[in-house]
C-alpha cells in the first residue's frame, strides 16, 4: 500500500504513523531532493510547522532529527496553519517544508505533509520516489555539515502580515464569529481578522492537544451556526484543524460552503477584471449548480479530481488564477499557491464589504442542487475501479438522470472509504440513488 495519499501521509499517530516513520520520510526526502539538485551551491534549508495535535510533538522532533542528520539546517515555527508553513517556505527561499496535521481528522490521528522549494506540494512521482528509498544506507554528514536546528519566533507575524497585504480595503464593520476548531489558526486567526478591522468573535480557540475538531470546526457546524445567531454576527468562519480551508455562515445560519464561496468570489473578481481567461477550476465533486451559476456569469470551469493539489496543478498548467474544492480548500494564485482558510475568509468578507450585500444576498449567486453523499467503509476500496456491475448501475441511473442530475461514486484519498454521491432535482431522489449505489458498493467491495 502506498504511503502517500492524496494530502501526504496521514493515519495514527504512534499506530502507523510512527516516530521511526517519520525520521525515515524526512531523511529519504532530503536525499531525493539533494540528488535532484535542489541543495546544490548552498545550506538547505527546512521549515517546519505543526497544528495542535499533542502527538505533534513527538512526529515534529522526528522530523527535525531527521532532517538535521541528513544535513539540512530547520527552522522551527510551531503551531501554525499548514498554508503558512506553504508561504513561508517560498517567502524565505527554503528548500523544503514540512507540516504535521491530519487537517480535519479527528486528533488520534496525524500527518506529513512535504512542500517543495516555493511553497508547493510535492508531486506524485516525487511523492514515489521519496517512498522507494526510504531506509536506504547513506553518508551521515559530520562535523559542521550537520543540520542545524532554529526556532523561528517572528514566523506568525510574517504570514499575518502577508494576508493583510493581500487586502485593498479595511473591514470595518464587519462582525464575524471564528470558530478555530482548537486547531492551528488558533492564535492567528483571531489575531488577524482583528487587525484587518473585523469585530471577531472567537470560539474554539484554545487548544489543549487533545480536542483539536472535537465537536467544532468545519466538521461540525452547529456551535458557529448558534454563536452567529446569538450575536447576530454578519457571518461565521468555521476552519478546520489546520486553516488550509474553511466554510461560513451566513446571518441567518445558513451554511455557505466552498461551491457558493468560489461563485461568490468569482463573480465579483470577474466584476474587477481580476478573473483571468475568464476561467475557474472546480473539481469533480462540485455542485451541479455551481457549474449552472457559472455558465450564467459565462465564466468556464474547468474541472479535476478530488484534492487542492490537482485544482493547483491545472491553475499552474493552464495560468488560472482562481479554484477549489467545496470542502472550502479555495486557491487564489494572485496571493498564494495553496488552499487558505484564513485568505479565503479575509477576501469573502472584503466582498461582502465592497459589494454593501450580506453574506445571504450574495449567496443567490447560485442554486444549490440537492445533493446526497455517503461514505461506505469497511470495503476493499481499491476493487471499485474493477467493477463491472457497479459501474453498469452508475451508467443507468445517469441515464435517467441526464442533465438534470449527476453520480460521483469515487474511493477516498485520505481514508479508507468509498464516496458515493448523487445529485438531483430532488433530495428524495438524489437520497434513492445513493442510497441503492451505496448497498451495491458495500455488497460488491465487501
Amino acid at each position: 500500500m502506498a504511503l502517500f495519499g492524496t494530502d501526504g501521509v496521514r493515519g495514527l499517530a504512534n499506530g502507523f504513523l510512527t516516530a521511526e516513520l517519520a525520521v525515515d520520510l524526512s531523511i529519504a526526502a532530503a536525499h531525493i531532493l539533494g540528488e535532484l539538485g535542489a541543495f546544490e551551491g548552498h545550506r538547505p534549508k527546512a521549515i517546519v510547522g505543526q497544528d495542535s495535535r499533542a502527538s505533534g510533538e513527538f512526529l515534529e522532533a522526528a522530523v527535525v532529527a531527521g532532517l538535521a542528520s541528513a544535513g539540512v539546517d530547520v527552522y522551527r515555527v510551531g503551531i501554525l496553519p499548514t498554508p503558512a508553513i506553504a508561504h513561508l517556505v517560498a517567502e524565505s527561499g527554503a528548500d523544503l517544508g514540512v507540516m504535521l496535521s491530519a487537517s480535519h481528522n479527528p486528533m488520534p490521528d496525524n500527518g506529513i505533509k512535504f512542500f517543495a522549494k516555493g511553497g508547493g506540494k510535492l508531486d506524485d512521482a516525487l511523492e514515489a520516489a521519496i517512498e522507494k528509498h526510504m531506509g536506504e544506507s547513506w553518508q551521515r554528514p559530520t562535523g559542521r555539515n550537520v543540520g542545524r536546528v532554529i526556532n523561528d519566533d517572528s514566523a506568525a507575524e510574517r504570514y499575518i502580515f502577508h494576508l493583510l497585504n493581500s487586502l485593498t480595503m479595511n473591514l470595518n464593520g464587519i462582525k464575524v464569529v471564528v470558530d478555530c476548531a482548537n486547531g492551528a489558526s488558533s492564535r492567528v486567526a483571531p489575531k488577524t481578522y482583528t487587525r484587518a478591522g473585523a469585530e471577531v468573535i472567537a470560539i474554539s480557540h484554545e487548544p489543549d492537544g487533545w480536542n483539536i475538531n472535537e465537536n467544532c470546526g468545519s466538521t461540525h457546524l452547529e456551535n458557529i451556526k448558534a454563536k452567529v445567531l446569538e450575536t447576530g454576527a454578519d457571518l461565521g468562519i468555521a476552519h478546520d484543524g489546520d486553516a488550509d480551508r474553511c466554510l461560513a455562515i451566513d446571518s441567518n445560519g445558513n451554511e455557505v460552503d466552498g461551491d457558493f464561496i468560489m461563485a461568490i468570489l468569482a463573480a465579483d473578481w470577474q466584476s474587477r477584471g481580476l478573473l483571468k481567461n475568464e476561467t475557474i477550476v472546480g473539481t469533480v465533486m462540485s455542485n451541479l449548480g455551481f457549474f449552472k451559476a457559472m455558465e450564467a456569469l459565462d465564466i468556464n470551469v474547468e474541472t479535476t479530481a478530488v484534492g487542492d493539489r490537482y485544482v493547483l496543478e491545472k491553475m499552474l498548467a493552464d495560468d488560472f488564477v482562481l479554484g477549489g474544492e467545496q470542502s472550502g480548500h479555495i486557491i487564489m494564485r494572485h496571493y498564494a499557491n495553496t488552499g487558505d482558510g484564513l485568505l479565503t475568509a479575509l477576501h469573502l468578507m472584503q466582498a461582502i464589504k465592497s459589494s454593501g450585500k450580506s453574506l445571504a444576498e450574495l449567496s443567490t449567486v447560485m442554486k444549490r442542487f440537492p445533493q446526497e453523499l455517503i461514505n461506505v467503509t469497511n470495503v476493499a476500496k481499491e476493487k471499485l475501479s474493477t467493477s463491472a456491475k457497479i459501474k453498469s448501475e452508475i451508467d443507468r441511473h445517469q441515464a435517467d438522470l441526464g442533465s438534470s442530475g449527476r453520480i460521483l461514486v469515487r474511493a477516498s484519498g485520505t481514508e479508507s472509504l468509498v464516496r458515493v454521491m448523487v445529485e438531483a432535482q430532488s433530495a428524495d431522489l438524489a437520497a434513492r440513488i445513493a442510497e441503492e449505489l451505496a448497498a451495491l458498493v458495500r455488497s460488491e467491495l465487501s
